[in-house]
Parts: C-alpha cells; structure tokens; sequence
C-alpha cells in the first residue's frame, strides 16, 4: 500500500523545478532527472556536490530513495551506460538499488536562494543584488474576448495550457465586462447570432500572462475553449527586464574588514580543503562591498569591475586573468587602493554551503503539499585535491648570506 505522506519522485521533481527552474540553466549544461522512475516514492534525500561514488555509496548504505547534486554526472554525451565504464557502473548501482538522481547546476547557480545566495549568506552579505542579473522570462500577454458565460470556462483551459502562472500563484486572470458587437456573413456558423443581422452579445475580457515558449499551445488551448468560430483575441509580447535571479551576488559586510581578515572569515564559512583560501592583495585593505560567485568564477572579471567591489569571492582562479586583473587594479589604484581584491577557494567548498538550504526549502515545500521527506547533507569531501606541500623558503639573492 503507498504511503500518503510520502511523494512520489514526479512530485519532489516538480518541487525542485519550481526553485531551480531548468529553463534558467545555462545552454550547454545537463540539469534535471537522470536515474529513477516518476511513480517511486521518495522518503529520504541526500543532497551533495558532486555525483560521485563514494556519495553513491552513503545513499545506499542510508537508505535514500534520491540523490540530489549539485553537479551533473552526464554533462558531455555518452554512447554507453555499460557498467564497464565508470559512470555506467554508477548508474547501474543506482538503478539496482532504487536510488534515482536529480541534479540542479547553473539554475541552482542563479536561482533566489539558490548557490550564490547560499555563499554570500555564509559570509554574511547583505543588502544584495546578482553580479550579473538575468533577464525575466520572455511572457507574452494573452487578451480574449469571450461571452460572460464562457469566460470561467477559458480562464481554466488557458491555465491548463501554462498561462497564468505567477509566482507561486496559478490561474491569476484579469477580467471586465462590455459590449461586443458582430454581423455573421454567408457562409458562417455562428454560435451567437445570426446570418445577415447585427448581434450584440455583452462579453468578458480575459487577460493572461504566460510565457512566450508556450504562445502555440496556449493559443491552441484559446481557439479550443472560445465558443466562437472565430474568436477575437490578442497576443501581446511584454517587456523582459532584470530580475532577482543570475549570477553571483553582491552585497556589503556588515562591518568592513581588512583582506587578510576576511579572507580567514571565508576559510572559517566554508569546508577545509587542501588548498585552503587564497587570496591576491593588500592584506591590510579595506573590504567593504563584496561580490561572491560560487564555482569558477573568473569569466566574470569585467561584471566584477563594474560592481565596484573590494572583493571578488570565487573558486578556480587561473594564473594569467587573476593576474591581469590585479595588474590592471594596481594600475589605476588611487590613495593606495587597488580593489578589486580576489579570494580563491576550492570549487567544491564555494557550493557546498547551498546544500544545507537547499535540504530545509525541500523539506518546506513538500511539507505545504501534506507530504513529508528526510534529508541529509552529505559531509563527504569530494573535492578532488588530497594534500598540499608548502613551498620552500625563497633563496636569498646571490652574494648575500
């Protein structure tokens, strides 16, 4: 017998696309379902970073019916799952156990509440806004007109198709009265009127949002529910503009802070790793406003720039744009400033903090639906670096002692 209080694995996926909607990753990323049936009931959780097996083997030896991470296990296309590989051999051990995977990357990334968010809450951000927002979703705004009767009627088929879907609102329509007027020509079937006379019929008019990707279907549902052979309705294309979400986020300290101080109050927010926190800069300068991206970050240099910030927050910074950019900084420095100053952590640690979020908004959501889940962060380190080997004291130049 199913248990009621437990959701089925469509159900915890239609949760975690409503915060991380897919629509919103990136182009060349793989996000969304990728082991499990739909019709599986979920009633433990393990969210982690990375798809890898040792997290594989915490979720089978705790039981878990889902694997959420945080990075995808199939990015780049395979042309085989055989269990002689060793994502095959992943996946095989998923399926024989019954555990499926869900992975949510650059929409977690940019999402409210999402990874940047998570990061920046960590090192206790505030007053922020996305480094590099992006842009509302394309909506169009569907007008009908509709005899009063009918108008409850379209309302529900347009919403069936995808409009009127607001925030955590549905079926959201706006709706007035007055007079419609037509003459039915030869030839037409009319469902109000008749042929060769002036009709006069008090109608609805019927305005939803929905989004522009669905404008075939929802137009389709429109002609399908309207009474009239012919309905009169419009399409109106609405004006996108910055949102909530994106990338990264930037926001200020509460209290400023030299670099070297904070860049230890990062090391203290985050999982130790091998490479520990690094960071390019006056150690005694003064960090006030902050942008954070988590995972690799140095792609976004110029937005980092325009933000105006003391100090950029990433992971993966490479040799020859860190230091461009602290060259540049160091150029055009006045009163002996040079921000942007940059603090490098592992990849793994600058994303793990969205885990623990991510668990509690899970747990919430499906609770306000009356069901219930268990989940648990897995502690693993799967941050692929091992050790570190300081280097050497420099030599002292020739001739000295």
């Amino acid at each position: 017998m199913r248990d009621v209080t437990a959701p089925r694995l469509a159900d915890v996926v239609r949760t975690l696309e409503r915060r991380y909607p897919p629509s919103t990753a990136e182009s060349w990323d793989a996000v969304g379902l990728v082991a499990g049936d739909p019709e599986q009931e979920v009633r433990r959780v393990l969210l982690a970073v990375d798809p890898v097996a040792d997290v594989v083997e915490e979720a089978v030896a705790w039981g878990a019916d889902l694997v959420v991470t945080h990075h995808p296990l199939l990015l780049r296309p395979v042309h085989s799952i055989a269990a002689t590989t060793f994502k095959g051999a992943l996946l095989h051990r998923l399926v024989r156990s019954g555990v499926a995977l869900y992975t949510a990357h650059t929409n977690a990334d940019a999402a409210v509440g999402g990874v940047a968010d998570a990061l920046a809450d960590a090192l206790g951000l505030v007053d922020r806004t996305p480094l590099q927002a992006a842009a509302s979703e394309a909506l169009d705004k569907v007008v009908a007109m509709v005899p009063v009767r009918d108008a409850e009627a379209l309302v529900d088929a347009l919403a069936a198709a995808g409009a009127g879907a607001i925030g955590r609102y549905a079926r959201c329509a706006w709706t007035t009265t007055g007079e419609g007027t037509f003459t039915p020509l030869d030839g037409a079937s009319p469902a109000i009127g008749t042929v060769g006379e002036v009709e006069r019929v008090v109608e609805a008019r019927v305005e939803m949002v929905a989004p522009r990707r669905l404008r075939s279907a929802v137009v389709a549902a429109l002609r399908a529910a309207h009474p009239y052979e012919e309905p009169a309705f419009d399409v109106l294309e609405l004006a996108s503009w910055p949102g909530a979400t994106g990338i990264g986020r930037v926001g200020w300290l509460e209290r400023p802070t030299t670099l070297a101080a904070f860049a230890a109050d990062v090391a203290a927010a985050v999982p130790a790793t091998s490479q520990g926190v690094r960071y390019a800069g006056d150690a005694d300068g003064r960090v006030a406003r902050v942008a954070v991206v988590g995972g690799s970050g140095d792609s976004l240099f110029d937005a980092v720039r325009a933000a105006g910030v003391d100090a950029y927050v990433t992971a993966d910074l490479r040799h020859h744009p860190a230091s461009e950019l602290r060259e540049r900084a160091e150029f055009e420095a006045r009163d002996g400033h040079a921000p942007p100053y940059l603090v490098d952590l592992a990849h793994f640690a600058s994303e793990w903090p969205w885990l623990a979020r991510a668990a509690r908004d899970l747990e919430t959501d499906l609770a306000a639906a009356g069901t219930t889940v268990e989940t648990r962060v897995s502690t693993l380190s799967t941050d692929p670096w091992t050790g570190r080997v300081a280097a050497p004291a420099p030599l002292p130049p020739e001739g000295h002692p």
